[in-house]
This record gives C-alpha cells, structure tokens and sequence, in this order.
C-alpha cells in the first residue's frame, strides 16, 4: 500500500481543506434550483426538497455505520473509491428525469462522501497532534460549515446560465480534479490498521455515547445546524417567489449567509481560551432574542432586507456555537479517531435532517414569521440541551 510520503504532508493537508467542502457542495449547490426543479421535473416542492433530506439522512448513516472502516482498511483506498463513485452518481443523475432515481442517486453521494469526510478528518488526526491539531481542526469546522452555505452562491449562476443539471456538472468535475490531485500527492496515514469486528465498533460507541457531553453535544450540533438547513430549504421560495428575485440573488443571500457563518466560526476560535460554557449560553439566549424579533418584526415590516439581516445574524451566531462544540466532540476521543468523527458529524446530520425536514413540513415555512418561529424551537431545543450538560461543560473549562 502506497503510505503518505513527508514531503507531501503540507500539499496533502491543503487538498484535505479543497475535499472537506466537497460535501457542503453536494448537499446543497443546487438549492437556487429548487422552484427551477420542481417545474422541469414535474414534481412537488416537498419531493424536490426530499433529495436534500435523503442526502442529509444517508450522509449521517454513514459516518455512523462505515466511518469505522477507515480505521481498519485505512483512510486513501476508500476515499478515492468514494470519489469514482461520487462522480458516477453525478453521471447517472444528470441523464435522468425521474424524481425518485435522482433521490437514489442522492442516498449513495450522502453514503460515499460520508466515507470521504471521515477519511480526510482522520487525516489530521493521523498527521498532527497537540496545538497543531486544534488548529487544523478547529479551521476544518469553519470550512466544512460554511461550504453548504457558500455553495449555493455558485449554484444561483449555474442555474441562471446552465439550468439545475450545472450543478451536478460542476461537482463531477470538481470530484474528478480533486481524485487526480489526491492520486498523485496523497497516501496512506494509518499508522495501524485494526482489525474490523462489529463488536469493536459497537463498544467504542457505547464508550462515547455514554458520555454525557459528547452523545448530548451531538444532539446540539444537530439542532443547531438544522438552522442553516431551514433557512436553505426555504429562502429560494421566499426570495424568488415572494420577492421575484432571480436564483442569482438566491445564490447571494447564501453567499452573505456563509459569510457571516464563517466569521462566527473564526470569532469561536480566536475565543478558544475562553469558558466554553460561558460562551453557548450567551450565544443561546441571543438566538432565542433574535428570533422572537424577527417574528414581531414581521408584522409591520417584511422585505428582503428585514428577512436577510435576522438570517445573518443567526447564522453568526450558529457558526459561533457550532464551531466550539465541533472542535470539543473531534477531539474528545483520540483514540477512536474515526469512528468519533463519524459518529460526532453522522449524528449531528441524522439529527439536522429530521428536525429541518420536519419544522419546514410541519410550519409550511415561506415567510419571516414562520422562519423565525423554526428559529425560535431550534434555540430553545438548544438551551435545554445546554442545561443537561452544563455541569460536564463546567468541569471541561476548569481543566
């Protein structure tokens, strides 16, 4: 087997940072294409946003269920599989017309990034340790949060000039580039392949699952990154309906809502010092205002402007929080490197894709107020979540 030679480690680590946003593009470069999808394919809205959901759903599962494979097959043969096999499903989608197959199609890119996303976090556990790998990991969060939001930036001009399919061009290619980089600088990390028995796996999750901060913290990473899936799921309809924008204006409203997804992320880490406690509950209760605001806010006054500037805010304060639990759940760990990664990111998403789906279902979300009302539940599930664990958060800012 081919091993990473230490030449390449540094080019290595930056391809690693150009595949993690492979997966928040996959999930979501196509959302300015939703109103576009739902008349091209002659489906419901509640069909097209499905593939979002299998995707979120299947993405989750498995990291659940194969991130443990890496530990024992290794990390560079399964990643690049799952990359000529992300490409091929791109392939197949784009020749097809049938709702139901590019659902399929989007269950198998969930699973085979799901392998690549472990496989490349695993990466930086294999490579650095100590502060280093903080810091690595700490930057992998914020560019892993906010691709899904950035992506649809790119995906409102490929819409506006290619159709809904230029989106699955885009990532065929994307994949396809990123498989020949990876083929000629990258290699095996493993330092230690470990057998693979099922009764490992199920141990090591039962270690890490019946420790309270971490299994909870997952739940809190769920209901807080369901925020940006709400808002995902619901802006193309209020934007390009309500407001008869274009699906470029879609693509930059995502592209400010990263943004600002990205500077809460960057806040959280130059506070790395500070009382992680401290920090979510502060962050909790502003949600929770911002929210009840927007919601009155709505009754005299509802525009672009007004729906944007509460969604910006939240969204600074989701890449805040999500940022500082992330990091903590990576790292918490390190003997179960992957399998931790795959459970931290495949729990969150399974928890991200039940609560978003059912919130904008449920609502019927396509205004402010019914935005700021999924918000409002969000923060609040957040905030108990916060108080099952505060006295664990305690003592992890005491040592």
């Amino acid at each position: 087997m081919r091993r990473q030679e230490k030449k390449h480690e540094g080019i290595s680590t930056i391809l690693t940072f150009m595949l993690i946003p492979l997966s928040g593009f996959a999930m979501d470069i196509y959302i300015p294409s939703f109103p576009d999808m739902v008349t091209a394919l002659g489906t419901s809205i509640s069909s097209v946003r499905l593939t979002l959901t299998v995707y979120l759903i299947f993405y989750g599962l498995g990291q659940l269920l194969l991130g443990s494979l890496v530990d024992s097959y290794g990390r560079y043969r399964l990643s690049m599989l799952a990359l000529v096999l992300f490409i091929l499903s791109n392939i197949l989608l784009i020749n097809s017309s049938n709702i139901y197959f590019i659902i399929g199609m989007r269950a198998i890119q969930g699973l085979v990034i799901s392998i690549i996303m472990v496989s490349k976090r695993s990466f930086l556990v294999d490579v650095y340790d100590g502060d280093k790998l903080k810091n690595y990991t700490s930057l992998l969060s914020i560019v892993w949060s906010s691709a899904p939001i950035l992506a649809p930036f790119l995906g409102g001009f490929l819409q506006n000039y290619v159709g809904w399919k230029g989106n699955f061009y885009f990532l065929a290619i994307y994949a396809l580039i990123m498989f020949l980089l990876e083929y000629r600088f990258t290699g095996e990390t493993l330092k230690e392949q470990k057998p693979y028995r099922i009764s490992g796996t199920v141990n090591a999750f039962k270690v890490m699952l019946s420790t309270k901060d971490f299994s909870m913290g997952i739940v809190l990473l769920g209901f807080s990154y369901a925020m940006a899936i709400v808002f995902g799921m619901s802006a193309p309809f209020m934007i390009e309906h309500d407001f008869n924008f274009s699906p470029v204006m879609t693509g930059n409203m995502s592209l400010l809502s990263g943004l600002f997804l990205l500077f809460g992320g960057l806040l959280s880490k130059a506070m790395l010092a500070k009382s992680m406690q401290k920090k979510l509950r502060l962050a909790t209760i502003g949600q929770a205002t911002l929210a009840c605001l927007m919601f009155a806010t709505a009754f005299w006054y509802y525009s672009l402007f007004s729906l944007m500037f509460f969604a910006l805010l939240m969204h600074f304060l989701m890449g805040f929080m999500y940022n500082i639990y992330f990091t903590y759940c990576l790292t918490r760990f390190p003997q179960y490197a992957g399998a931790a990664g795959g459970l931290t990111s495949g729990g969150a998403y399974i928890v991200t894709s039940f609560a978003s789906y059912s919130l904008v279902s449920l609502l019927n979300v396509g205004d402010q107020q019914t935005l700021a009302i999924c918000y409002f539940i969000l923060s609040l599930c957040i905030g108990l979540t916060l108080l099952v664990i505060g006295n664990k958060l305690k003592r992890a800012d005491s040592q």
